[in-house]
């Protein structure tokens, strides 16, 4: 971090690149995940204050637009003032006017950490016997997303296809947010899922997903972002294949979000 007075000293390009890395590193204390070394130490002024003086040194900004000045002029007169709003307010139009705009794995969002009872992590909630199995998913964000919307809605284990990305890539670790490490998961081919096991398939062409019969426990396989579930995943299927309806000209979703929709619909059927 740098001395508001020093900012004064810098122009154009220079002082919005190292403005828009004061606020993210300010954004990461304000959240306590600052990396070592770059937490807040002024001690001649709180860290409110110091935020302030950088929104004032950015107002002066001849290229901050009209609407991104009123923002931030309204955030400084708050009570009390909300430090982490501030801070992204300004980085994010910063961005805009540098014309570099963050990917997913960029944003600063804050951690979930497990709630804690007497003094022990909490164990993880989920449905018993709800599995998915990712097949050849080859974009670390996908497959992050994956784990993060798997975890989160309740799947009690996530398989991987020898195919998948590797989830220690770091834009898979980011999109994940914490979640490899809190959901079961293994990598295997698809002959170890037990045919024992009801396993549906979502894919296009089949039953649409509000008229089919969820199992209570099964493996639902999602397929490929490039050639959708395999003929392989397709006769392993015992349980049938569910689709999304959709409209429009490219009819198509992103694997992450149409694994959100299934997800949503599969647990809405098991609560009711």
């Amino acid at each position: 971090m740098i001395n508001p007075n020093k900012l004064f000293q810098l122009e154009g390009g220079q002082q919005r690149r190292k403005l828009a890395l004061c606020f993210g590193a300010l954004e990461r204390d304000i959240l306590g995940i600052a990396e070592k070394g770059n937490e807040y130490n002024f001690s001649s002024m709180t860290r409110s204050d110091y935020i302030k003086a950088l929104c004032r040194v950015f107002l002066k900004d001849p290229k901050i637009s009209e609407a991104a000045a009123k923002k931030i002029s309204g955030l400084l007169l708050q009570e009390p003032f909300d430090e982490r709003l501030a801070c992204n307010a300004a980085r994010n139009e910063l961005l805009s006017i540098i014309g570099t705009f963050p990917a997913e794995w960029d944003l600063i969002i804050a951690p979930h950490p497990a709630a804690a009872q007497n003094g022990e992590a909490a164990k993880r909630d989920f449905y018993p016997g709800l599995e998915v199995y990712a097949e050849d998913i080859r974009s670390p964000f996908n497959l992050g997303s994956i784990f993060r919307t798997a975890e989160g809605m309740g799947a009690q284990k996530l398989w991987l296809s020898p195919g998948c990305c590797a989830p220690e890539h770091p834009r898979a670790v980011r999109s994940a947010m914490g979640c490899i490490q809190t959901i079961e998961w293994e990598r295997a081919p698809l002959e170890a899922l037990s045919d024992s096991k009801k396993i549906f398939v979502l894919e296009t062409g089949g039953t649409p997903i509000d008229e089919f019969e969820f199992p209570k426990e099964g493996i639902c396989i999602i397929g490929s972002e490039e050639l959708g579930a395999s003929p392989q995943a397709l006769a392993k299927a015992n349980a049938g294949r569910v689709t999304i309806p959709m409209k429009g000209l490219k009819a198509s979703l992103n694997v992450g979000v149409a694994f959100g929709i299934l997800m949503q619909k599969w647990t809405e059927s098991l609560r009711s």
